[in-house]
């Protein structure tokens, strides 16, 4: 086949690589052809329609509140950014809250985390024993010593309306999407040229944004680079419970588990803590000994309603997991000045891809960040072993 020619080719039709796509297409500085691989254009298998999605201010890292900031402003206006032919994505954003539960041996990082957050801007509440009590009573407080509650813009989201939102409105404004696989880079002169696909086509290029989620370190040895962003199984469960929950925000339990309503059901899950077995896999079998072992003796620990629940459905998704600090990798890569990435984030992807659809869009644009400065995240800290410590990542 002949070789075709865009100015920007992004690796990932996820939300990371939607999002980019929109914020180039749609500024007005930008006039160059963005062209977004995407090997199932189903998303069936994607990390993006696999999330959780929630929207948190509640981050140790001011960067990341900022980042996350933006994403929750960019929800809720979201008909001023996507709307195509004046129909907005039906984005079902609930503004329900964030619960983060501490002991006695978490609660003075949790007040440092919180004043970190108010000198940022963000309204949240720093709850004792007795005021968790009150305001959650079906809730088992004895073995904690305080919680912070994101009650305003935080909460969650439909994930595929959100990525097909950024789709559509970006190919309204002229991105291409082409369903295929990248399977190698052309280099000359230690740049990328040209990116080739499974199917025989070849697209030479100016630049190319690695959004490729847990395939990422894949695309990065394409280019001749390391980077550590690893695939990690993460197993979500929805259950039903007969019993009311009112007012139950988004729990992060210090023992790792997390639950949230969903509908009038719930979601739950744990992460791996330190030390604990993580391995590299891209399976998505469901493994059901993990909830009846360890989430549900927990969910009935943390709230005794839960004792009698129903395990009504599960999946299992494929975090993109850097290795280092669990933080988003943004920025040209070391080896190749052309090869921008848009990887490593461990979770908090979908929260952070306004922000980060942005900030890719302006470093292409105008060579440097404009709106919030990212330069923290940039690839240099793998080589200098300078990690951003983000006590808040779940």
């Amino acid at each position: 086949m002949g070789q075709e020619t865009a100015d920007v080719v992004i690796v990932g039709g996820g939300v990371i690589g939607s999002a980019v796509a929109y914020f180039l297409a749609a500024n007005e500085d930008f006039t160059g052809r963005v062209v977004v691989v995407e090997m199932d254009s189903s998303y069936q298998f994607g990390t993006t329609g696999r999330s959780v999605a929630g929207l948190r201010l509640q981050f140790s890292t001011p960067e990341n509140i900022a980042c996350s900031r933006f994403g929750i402003d960019f929800v809720k206006n979201v008909a001023n950014y996507l709307s195509v032919a004046g129909e907005a994505p039906a984005l079902s954003y609930r503004e329900q809250g964030y619960l983060a539960l501490a002991t006695a041996r978490g609660v003075a990082q949790l007040a440092r985390n919180r004043q970190i957050q108010v000198e940022a801007g963000v309204d949240n509440l720093l709850l004792d024993q007795a005021e968790l009590a009150a305001r959650f009573p079906w809730l088992r407080v004895d073995d904690l010593a305080a919680a912070c509650f994101g009650h305003r813009d935080e909460g969650w989201v439909d994930p595929h309306a959100l990525l097909q939102g950024f789709r559509r409105k970006a190919q309204s404004l002229g991105a291409v999407y082409v369903e295929d696989r990248v399977d190698g880079l052309s280099l000359a002169g230690g740049r990328i040229a040209a990116v080739r696909l499974a199917s025989g086509r070849e697209i030479a290029c100016h630049q190319v944004v690695n959004a490729a989620g847990p395939h990422a370190g894949k695309i990065a040895a394409m280019a001749g680079g390391a980077l550590e962003v690893r695939p990690r199984k993460r197993q979500v469960f929805v259950f039903d419970c007969r019993a009311d929950i009112p007012q139950c925000p988004l729990v992060f339990d210090p023992s790792g588990l997390y639950f949230r309503p969903e509908g009038s059901f719930f979601l739950t899950g744990r992460a791996p803590k330190d030390g604990e077995d993580d391995p590299d896999s891209f399976d998505l079998e469901v493994d059901y000994s993990q909830f009846e072992e360890q989430l549900w003796p927990l969910l009935a620990e943390r709230v005794p309603a839960f004792e009698a629940i129903k395990l009504v459905n599960a999946w299992a998704g494929t975090y993109a997991f850097n290795t280092l600090d669990q933080n988003a990798v943004l920025g040209p890569h070391d080896a190749c000045e052309n090869l921008l990435l848009a990887n490593g984030f461990s979770g908090h992807g979908l929260q952070q891809s306004p922000a980060v659809g942005r900030a890719i869009s302006e470093l292409i644009t105008y060579g440097a960040y404009r709106s919030i400065d990212l330069t923290r995240f940039g690839h240099q800290r793998f080589a200098a072993d300078q990690p951003v410590l983000e006590t808040m990542v779940y």
